[in-house]
């Protein structure tokens, strides 16, 4: 019997690739399998991470960094007796409560109030309808990005003049200007016109919210346009040479005040901060990639089955051959490895052309969809890992039964 040398592995590795190349068709049909379950994990669990990611990236965009949010109402996981008690309780927040935040920020926080509601613009005979309208202040650069692609934004002096000017989204821009620059144009909001001074870029969206259908005009031509809000969104963040954490105490002692409430009463607003909103979005996100490994796992058994049986129907057309080897003195031990070694060629050939078309599809895909994806190599790693294992559970039982047959039998066979 041959010692188990290093040499042998080779020779049954050799011996394998030959076996390949004469039937080339069955490892092709087997390869092609395995390639098509490597691929199916690169992209989904690519898609996922990348879709994951953008989901982050837009939440920030959305919410800004360092930043908090006084609201009348957060309704994030509360139960329909929660909400029901706290629409009751808690007040719309106004402009007097927002003027009197602003006197007492004693510059631990600055303030960026958002007035929303739907409303159409139209340009040049032509119409958007339900664009989401944000009266704002010029503060709010300071707060979030705004991401501007050309122009700029609301300044002080137009916020308190109410001057009748708009930032439009990129949705907006493109369906009311196509293959028109919209810089100092005019659109009808309302009974009002307004002139474009700034454009934002391609945004997404963020919890549902199509942040591309934004237009931003100042607070006060807002509540010229459509009247006073109902309640303004009230965006934070901390001023100079301060942390979130004393502007956000700052904030609420702020509001307590405003609002009279003694000790022990609970709030009659809320503040978002941008642990909960990104939590949100992590639990989301947390939901959705948990689809990756089943939809992985799946694809991976198929190919073990093609490439097993693949395998099998192999050791089965080559018993006599396998019984010559066997009585000019191949050992059991060397026939194992030469059949798992053709399950695991197959296996790993096959998924390298996976990952190969993984990334071309993961290109296309970001292209089209203007999402950043990106192949890591982590993912690429564990996907050919995951096809060499695969190559050699499926090698299994054929090579067990290849080890197995009586050299006799085989022998007889024509």
């Amino acid at each position: 019997m041959r010692r188990l040398t290093p040499r042998l592995y080779v020779e049954g590795i050799a011996e394998a690739v030959s076996t390949l190349r004469r039937y080339p068709l069955r490892a092709s049909l087997a390869g092609l399998a395995m390639a098509v379950a490597v691929a199916t994990s690169a992209i989904v669990q690519t898609s996922l991470n990348g879709l994951a990611e953008s989901a982050r990236q837009t939440s920030e965009r959305a919410f800004g960094s360092n930043s908090f949010l006084l609201t009348r109402l957060a309704t994030g996981g509360l139960s329909r007796r929660d909400l029901a008690v706290k629409s009751e309780r808690n007040p719309n927040i106004t402009r007097r409560d927002l003027r009197f935040l602003e006197t007492v920020a004693d510059g631990v926080v600055t303030y960026g109030a958002v007035a929303q509601r739907q409303a159409d613009v139209g340009a040049a005979g032509r119409s958007f309808e339900n664009a989401a309208i944000n009266g704002t202040q010029a503060t709010l650069t300071a707060i979030r990005d705004i991401n501007l692609a050309s122009g700029r934004f609301l300044t002080a002096d137009e916020e308190v003049r109410g001057a009748q000017v708009v930032v439009l989204g990129s949705e907006v821009a493109a369906t009311l200007f196509p293959g028109v620059d919209p810089l100092g144009q005019a659109v009808r909001i309302g009974l009002r016109r307004f002139r474009v001074i700034g454009l934002q870029v391609p945004q997404g969206t963020s919890g549902g919210q199509a942040l591309d259908r934004i237009v931003y005009m100042p607070l006060t031509a807002f509540e010229r346009t459509f009247g006073a809000p109902t309640s303004l969104l009230v965006y934070a963040t901390e001023g100079a040479d301060r942390s979130t954490r004393a502007a956000e105490d700052r904030a609420r002692v702020s509001m307590r005040a405003r609002r009279h409430l003694g000790p022990g009463a609970d709030d009659t607003f809320d503040i978002v901060t941008p642990e909960a909103a990104r939590g949100f979005v992590d639990q989301l996100t947390q939901q959705v990639s948990a689809a990756g490994p089943p939809i992985s796992f799946m694809a991976l058994v198929a190919a073990i089955i093609v490439v097993a049986n693949t395998t099998l129907v192999s050791v089965t057309q080559r018993t006599r051959e396998i019984g010559v080897r066997r009585a000019i003195g191949a050992s059991r031990h060397s026939v194992v490895v030469e059949t798992l070694a053709e399950s695991t060629v197959v296996a790993l050939v096959g998924g390298g052309l996976g990952l190969v078309a993984a990334l071309v599809a993961v290109s296309l895909a970001g292209a089209a969809l203007a999402i950043e994806l990106s192949l890591e190599w982590t993912v690429g790693g564990a996907s050919l890992a995951a096809a060499g294992l695969s190559g050699l559970v499926a090698g299994w039982y054929p090579a067990k039964r290849a080890a197995s047959s009586n050299v006799v039998d085989a022998l007889r066979l024509d």
